[in-house]
């Protein structure tokens, strides 16, 4: 069993070029691979999970073998446990509280936003959605007590200040319960 606390991604301008780096990617190291397939408008990412060690390897080996078709990339050690169920939509929300959402322009923006909201305050993800029929665009959604939704609101954003990669965000205090009916 793979000691899985960290994940790995990298976003490529190319499809072909992206089955390639995650050949490459899942033969330099042992790595779990969690997604690999195009993604809107016309990329292609892969995300592998594992050892830190290993998926370090595992995306320096992808980014050599994608020069000039890398769009980001990155690797996310000592990853927040509720990040991995979020993604692959198989998290269990318990209990529902505020609603909060942060868009995002990538998929990697996304990611780490979603992992400093987890780990700077007590909510629970909902959902990561990456770039599937959403123009290339990311979002996650997670709940919890209002002050502590503003505060992982406030925490992903800070994340990704000066970056120009969020499109937008909201806190809503008392949802209707039909927003959460997928997630629990």
């Amino acid at each position: 069993m793979i000691n899985q606390n960290a994940i790995g991604l990298i976003e490529l301008s190319s499809i072909s070029v992206g089955y390639l780096v995650t050949d490459t990617m899942l033969k330099t190291a042992s790595v779990e691979l969690v997604l690999s397939r195009t993604v809107c408008p016309g990329k292609f990412v892969c995300l592998v999970w594992g050892d830190v060690a290993a998926v370090e390897a595992s995306v320096e080996a992808g980014i050599r073998m994608g020069q000039g078709y890398l769009v980001n990339d990155l690797v996310i050690p000592n990853l927040h446990p509720q990040i991995y169920p979020a993604m692959t939509a198989t998290n269990q929300v318990k209990e529902t509280g505020a609603l909060g959402v942060i868009e995002t322009f990538d998929i990697v923006s996304a990611i780490l936003a979603a992992d400093a909201s987890v780990k700077a305050a007590n909510v629970t993800l909902c959902e990561i959605r990456i770039a599937m029929a959403i123009g290339g665009k990311a979002f996650y959604t997670m709940t919890g007590d209002v002050a502590a939704v503003e505060a992982a609101v406030a925490a992903g954003i800070s994340s990704l200040e000066g970056k120009g990669l969020v499109v937008h965000h909201v806190v809503i205090p008392r949802p209707r319960e039909e927003l959460f009916q997928e997630f629990i």
